[in-house]
């Protein structure tokens, strides 16, 4: 049974390795590594932001920042391999979950704009796209969900 517990640092291998998995076939596409293969994880780590699925070894991986009016899921990675069998989902859930307990009434989050089949998913999920831009070399498309 999978569970979704806080990071640790002894997770932290672990935690590189998924996000490396999920967003290397984007490397081509974006023509650079997307933002999440930069992020320092050991850091994030040691501030209580990142959260993975656990199943048997980590296969998902969350990164959740509050801020002051909304939540921003700042990544969301599954392994290639467990795609498809509602990791994602279950992850998107939990950082509502986790808006809703911090008191947030919306969550916010990012994608590059040549990732379309995340902005298909989180559209058919409730999010709605806010704007797009350029943010730290990336074109992104913005996007928020309120929760009710």
């Amino acid at each position: 049974m999978s569970v979704i517990r806080s990071a640790t640092p002894a997770d932290l291998r672990a935690v590189e390795a998924a996000v490396r998995a999920a967003y290397g076939s984007y490397v081509v596409r974006i023509g650079k590594e997307p933002g999440p293969m930069q992020d320092d994880y050991a850091t994030l780590i040691d501030q209580g932001r990142v959260y993975v699925i656990d199943d048997g070894g980590v296969v998902g991986v969350l990164v959740l920042i509050p801020e002051q009016e909304a939540m921003l899921l700042d990544n969301i990675a599954v392994k290639p391999e467990v795609q498809g069998k509602g990791y994602g989902r279950r992850l998107l859930a939990f950082a509502e979950d986790e808006a809703r307990r911090h008191g947030l009434r919306r969550v916010r989050l990012y994608t590059n704009v040549l990732m379309v089949e995340n902005l298909s998913l989180y559209s058919s999920l409730g999010y709605i796209e806010t704007h797009r831009g350029e943010q730290n070399g990336y074109s992104r498309v913005f996007m928020e969900k309120s929760l009710h």
